[in-house]
């Protein structure tokens, strides 16, 4: 796919004095989240994320935005601004920087320490500038003050991004907690002040625009999790993400009050939470986390697992706890805690893992018979109260799909924000803000870029589209052997298959077809090799279809003897 609009033409020129905004991804999705803002010629990329694969990318490790728009113009971005430290925001920052490693990265404390970590494995070493909220500072043509929401994951910063051709309000992940855990809120006042200056163009968070009221804050969920500690007979395994440091830390402090020992499962965890404690964002109590070839010193009553795999995640801990192919076995009286909300497009696999670990005999809490998991991003009650602190000029959804992005555009009119100036866009759609008045002015490519295996980029729509046949519909091999003098068929037609329930013996009505096929070919005079394997190919799929009700890959194979 290039984009969603192809009555969209490429953009014109940037009018001077005028601010042009493309989201390469995060629009119409809930991942690869990244923003281009572009003024007189210069570039801020805000965020730089990767989006999971669902059942319909097979093989697929991780979906990448495109930087077919950008790659020519690495020159010219002035900064990459990274929110906060989820995968979603920053996981497609190596991929960038290998094109030009010296983009400077400008985040938050523990959100620079998670993407230097990250970026140790690929060898780069990054230039970054450390900022806190409440700090201004001047990356090119953009005057960027910093903000702090709560979210998630600790350290999470909104950008107000100021320039001579309008003002952008850019919120990254929130919500408004008023109790967080760590006691640091949605800075609302910062948020009027900007409104009180101007606020040309809203870019607001819209995955829970959907969702009535306010968001469940995280101190309320801890009693909950409690619940289970107390309740569980043997070991608890708690799968979360491994960048939620509020949630691991009320799994910590639970084990403690219960007298149970905490080992972390995954690489991604053990280094995350690593960072965190180092840092001070995770409090750990002391003696409570020990290693995990430790845990046989401890009986099952005093043991916490924390791993990864709360979205099904084929390759994380929990996934292949309920496949069995982990050296942890899930058992009778295990407690398994989902400790996570649903990532849309992901429901089908979690529901895999919870089917899996319950048929091994665990006992799974997870948010749909428990409240031991809130969401980190504002509801529809929130949102309104913040257009109306605001009161924006043009308001632009960001981050969800699209009747996420359709919701939170409603709350904005609602709010008396005029339908004209709310603009609803998708990865690709360039949004110009010019003379105060925000539109969309044409499309770019930006398709889905995937990294598979070691190859980034390479996989395309078309192979997974034979993937996806391979898997689903099974294949048909046909071989079938020429005398090269005569061109008439010495050997065969030879059929294999896979993946069919029927007998092999069924295969054989379509020889005869085959045969009278081949016969006509070389009557009309046909010799190419490639003519031949197009018929053989048409004269089975029209058997199979007409048959079996099956399109499987066909594979015809015609050897010269």
């Amino acid at each position: 796919m290039s984009h969603p609009h192809p009555e969209l033409s490429f953009p014109p020129e940037l009018a001077a004095g005028a601010v042009r905004i493309v989201a390469l991804g995060g629009l119409g999705e809930v991942g690869r989240n990244m923003s281009v803002i572009e003024y007189a010629g210069r570039l801020l990329i805000v965020d730089c994320g990767v989006l999971f694969p669902e059942d319909h990318h097979p093989g697929v490790d991780l979906i990448l935005p495109d930087f077919e728009y950008i790659v020519d113009r690495l020159d010219d971005i002035d900064a990459i601004v990274l929110t906060h430290g989820h995968e979603d925001h920053i996981g497609a920052v190596p991929y960038l920087l290998r094109l030009k490693a010296d983009i400077p990265l400008i985040g938050s404390t523990l959100t620079l320490a998670m993407i230097e970590a990250k970026l140790r494995e690929y060898k780069i070493k990054p230039y970054t500038l450390t900022v806190a909220e409440g700090q201004r500072e001047k990356l090119g043509s953009f005057d960027c003050e910093f903000v702090a929401v709560n979210h998630s994951i600790p350290d999470a910063l909104a950008v107000f991004i100021r320039t001579p051709g309008g003002t952008i309000l850019h919120t990254g992940d929130f919500k408004m907690d008023q109790l967080p855990l760590d006691g640091r809120i949605t800075d609302l006042r910062a948020f009027a002040r900007f409104g009180e200056e101007g606020v040309d163009l809203f870019m607001t968070d819209s995955t829970n625009a959907e969702v009535p009221g306010f968001t469940t804050g995280e101190r309320e969920i801890a009693p909950a999790i409690e619940t289970v500690f107390r309740n569980a007979s043997r070991r608890v395994i708690v799968a979360c993400f491994s960048s939620h440091v509020h949630r691991v830390q009320q799994v910590l402090d639970a084990a403690h009050a219960n007298g149970r020992k905490v080992a972390m499962v995954g690489r991604s965890m053990l280094r995350n939470m690593g960072i965190a404690e180092e840092l001070g964002y995770l409090t750990v109590p002391p003696g409570v986390l020990v290693d995990l070839k430790k845990l046989t010193d401890y009986p099952d009553n005093k043991i916490v697992l924390i791993c990864t795999g709360s979205q099904g995640e084929p390759m994380a801990a929990l996934s292949r706890m309920a496949n069995r192919d982990h050296k942890i076995e899930v058992g009778d009286g295990d407690t398994v805690l989902l400790a996570s909300s649903l990532i849309p497009g992901n429901e089908n696999a979690v529901y895999r893992i919870i089917n899996g670990l319950m048929r091994l005999g665990a006992e799974v809490v997870h948010k749909g018979n428990a409240q031991v998991h809130v969401s980190g991003h504002a509801s529809a009650g929130e949102l309104l109260y913040c257009y109306n602190i605001v009161k924006p000029r043009n308001v632009m959804p960001i981050h969800g799909e699209w009747r996420h992005l359709v919701a939170n555009a409603e709350l904005a009119v609602k709010t008396g924000v005029p339908r004209s100036r709310v603009v609803l866009a998708e990865d690709g759609v360039v949004v110009d803000l010019v003379n105060g008045v925000a539109g969309i002015v044409g499309a770019v490519p930006c398709g889905y870029v995937y990294v598979d295996g070691s190859t980034v980029g390479e996989t395309t729509e078309a192979l997974l589209k034979d993937r996806r046949i391979l898997r689903d519909e099974g294949f048909v091999t046909i071989i079938v052997v020429r005398d090269a003098a005569t061109g008439k068929v010495a050997a065969g037609p030879e059929i294999l298959t896979r993946g069919f329930a029927e007998d092999q013996d069924v295969f054989d009505e379509v020889k005869p077809k085959l045969e009278e096929a081949l016969a006509d070919a070389a009557s009309n005079g046909v010799t190419d090799s490639f003519q031949l394997q197009q018929i053989i190919r048409r004269t089975v799929g029209t058997w199979l279809g007409g048959r079996l009700r099956r399109r499987p890959m066909i594979i015809p194979i015609v050897i010269d003897a």
